[in-house]
């Protein structure tokens, strides 16, 4: 009911509602838009980008789910553009998983035994790599720190930061393309 009640205020460009719905959903986008793009500057003119777009279409708006999920999928949507526009590539679709592995909505397509089963992987994976790309991942992964809060607290560069992480998504990604392959057949 609320989610209704919001809704039909921000179409009526009610400035009060439009400005609660900006704080309470701001920082969580802008943390879910950085997964994506490991860049805060451009995760925060990403979210702004889809406060704009909300503000300016919203009498045009037509929310099937909840008014969190629709801000989560336009922030998506905008990263993988943006992605684009750079020229980047997500051959193995890790962005369509990162964001059902973040966003407790997308979660309801795949089983509880499957979720465990990818959680379980991804965890085996992670203890796979070496010390060093462990600390990296869980400091910007679990600790939410940015490249160069992991680079001080390391006392490494924020290049190898970066290379790291590359490395560990990478490792990530081919070891889950077969996982999911082998949860589709099992279907």
């Amino acid at each position: 009911m609320e989610i209704n009640i919001a809704l039909e205020e921000l179409q009526k460009q009610n400035k009060t509602v439009y400005k609660n719905v900006f704080n309470h959903f701001y920082k969580g986008l802008v943390l879910y838009a950085n997964n994506f793009l490991f860049d805060q500057q451009a995760s925060e003119d990403v979210v702004q980008e889809v406060f704009i777009a909300l503000w300016e279409n919203a009498k045009d708006i037509e929310i099937k789910t909840s008014l969190k999920a629709y801000l989560f999928a336009m922030v998506r949507n905008r990263c993988i553009n943006y992605l684009k526009a750079v020229k980047v590539t997500d051959d193995l679709n890790l962005i369509d998983l990162n964001s059902m592995l973040i966003l407790d909505e997308d979660l309801d397509l795949i089983s509880d035994e499957e979720k465990n089963i990818l959680y379980n992987q991804i965890l085996k994976i992670i203890a796979t790599f070496p010390e060093s790309m462990q600390q990296v991942f869980k400091l910007k992964f679990i600790e939410n720190y940015s490249y160069n809060e992991i680079a001080d607290e390391l006392g490494i560069s924020v290049n190898t930061v970066k290379t790291q992480l590359q490395r560990a998504k990478t490792k990530i990604g081919q070891s889950l393309v077969v996982i999911l392959a082998l949860l589709s057949i099992k279907q």
